[in-house]
This record gives C-alpha cells, structure tokens and sequence, in this order.
C-alpha cells in the first residue's frame, strides 16, 4: 500500500508530518500536481510545492 508524506511548517514554525495512506487521498492529491512533479513522485524522489515536502512511498 503506497503512503503519501507531506512534511510541512506548521502555524507554530516546527516542522510537522502528514502520512497519507488512502488510496483516494492520494489520487486527489496527485491530480493537484503538475506531470513532472507526478514522475518524480512516483520514483520516490522528494518534492518541494511551495514550502511543503512531497514523498511517495510504494
């Protein structure tokens, strides 16, 4: 089962961590992306969108 991480700033400026592991989350957050950004998570290389890191995991 592929787990999506988001690692992001929160409100309180220390780094916090998303794990995303629905299979439908996941689909709706991949058609936010661009086709590049899509290739690269699918390799299971890190992402930066704005100030977020992006990784998929298989």
């Amino acid at each position: 089962m592929p787990v999506l991480i988001r690692r992001y700033k929160g409100n309180n400026g220390m780094m916090q961590e998303e794990r995303i592991d629905d299979d439908n989350r996941i689909e709706r957050y991949m058609k936010l992306f661009e086709k590049d950004d899509v290739k690269k998570l699918g390799t299971g290389v890190k992402v930066f969108i704005e100030k977020d890191e992006w990784q998929l995991l298989p």
